[in-house]
């Protein structure tokens, strides 16, 4: 579940994945990985994510419907 909400909050925030990629400093193919769940995302992925997107981690990984990260 957790991948269509890497793929969701991307493309809320009208962004490819090229430029996710370049704030994760990773290739563009590994994030496209991520977001198909093909690999694991490590944990300072989500949780640098997190910050980008200010939501929650818990709400990245699917835990909550609630994006508020308080």
């Amino acid at each position: 579940m957790f991948f269509q909400r890497l793929e969701d909050l991307r493309n809320d925030h009208d962004k490819t994945q090229q430029e996710i990629a370049d704030i994760l400093h990773c290739h563009r193919e590994v994030y496209r990985r991520y977001e198909k769940g093909e690999r694991e995302i490590p944990t300072w992925a989500v949780i640098k994510l997190a910050d980008y997107y200010g939501v929650s981690t818990d709400y990245i990984l699917g835990r909550t419907d609630i994006p508020d990260c308080r």
